[in-house]
């Protein structure tokens, strides 16, 4: 009888520590000050981290092919480093490679591998640095959660015995991702509802990691879906197939509150942002290049001409402020 008992009990405390285990597991995925030390992409998955990195590649060698990559330098070079500062405060186990597609409509996506796309449109869009970082921290959450080929696992995607056709270029009977007119499996940007609320979660710790407001990224999504009601075919149509719905809001607000220790101030914006920004916006409306090309001919005007582009380049050198501008904007908490 005693025999017995003992190994009920026995049992019973085997039981007990795996559930004090999963709870505590579950635990460090809401700690912050865990990233980078836990495995966010655990899971079922039938690709390993270099098959996923192959996938990626392919299915982004596809995109470069059919869409416009905006090669610009200075936008170019910002936009990557925003990223990789968001890599380095986030779960990912693999090297991100970060480009801007030329399309105007609000958008960003993550494709396995981290290859990642970031529309000019969204960056547009955004208001602040950190409206930007976090829609781009909710698609790196994605790839550090491995939700593409978690899903492609569970079959939501394509079954497994296709793979051999994907990776040799077959293309037939899949989805056309409209923002860039390109070729790749819808399901790799229309997540789970599970996965997308995983992702919202992951992403507001990794904002919050590089310094940024977390509450940026619901104000930026409130704003786009108004926007989305007043000109409709702004926001992308697979964006918007997963929105922020009330109560994903109300579970990112939660998340907020419960896992992230509120921090006396956070970097709303900085200049190079902005300034990139108005690159861009020049580019997209094709204007003249800020810098001239000084091998062209140009004609010199006689004194008392009134040459208007004289007159606001002194105004512009007399209301410069240079060493107020490199400073980020700060956002206080009260």
């Amino acid at each position: 009888m005693r025999h017995g008992f003992c190994k009920r009990v026995a049992v019973l405390s085997v039981f007990a520590s795996l559930v004090l285990t999963a709870g505590l597991a579950k635990d460090k995925k809401k700690d912050p000050d865990a990233i980078g030390n836990r495995d966010v992409g655990k899971g079922v998955n039938f690709y390993s981290l270099e098959k996923e990195i192959a996938l990626g590649k392919q299915m982004a060698q596809e995109v470069e092919r059919q869409a416009k990559v905006i090669d610009d330098p200075v936008i170019a070079e910002y936009v990557n480093r925003l990223g990789q500062n968001l890599v380095r405060n986030s779960d990912a186990k693999v090297p991100f490679t970060i480009k801007v597609l030329d399309t105007e409509e609000v958008n960003a996506f993550a494709l396995p591998g981290g290859f990642f796309f970031v529309n000019s449109g969204l960056i547009l869009q955004a208001d602040n640095e950190s409206e930007l970082a976090g829609v781009m921290a909710h698609e790196i959450a994605h790839v550090a959660a491995r939700h593409g080929t978690r899903q492609a696992t569970r079959g939501q995607i394509f079954s497994y015995a296709t793979l051999p056709l994907m990776m040799a270029g077959g293309w037939t009977g899949y989805a056309i991702y409209q923002a860039a007119s390109v070729a790749i499996p819808l399901g790799f940007l229309k997540f789970s509802r599970g996965f997308e609320s995983e992702a919202d979660m992951l992403g507001l710790q990794y904002l919050y990691k590089a310094g940024y407001d977390p509450n940026s990224f619901i104000d930026f999504f409130e704003k786009v879906e108004s926007l989305e009601k007043k000109k409709p075919g702004t926001l992308s149509k697979v964006f918007s197939t997963h929105p922020m719905t009330d109560d994903r809001i109300r579970a990112a607000q939660k998340n907020i509150q419960e896992n992230l220790k509120a921090q006396p101030e956070y970097v709303l914006d900085t200049s190079e942002f902005q300034n990139v920004k108005k690159r861009l916006a020049m580019l997209e409306n094709r204007r003249k290049p800020e810098h001239p090309d000084e091998s062209r001919p140009r004609l010199r005007r006689g004194p008392g001409s009134g040459s208007s582009t004289d007159a606001d380049s002194n105004s512009d050198d007399k209301d410069a402020k240079p060493d107020q501008d490199e400073r980020p904007t700060l956002k206080r908490r009260d």
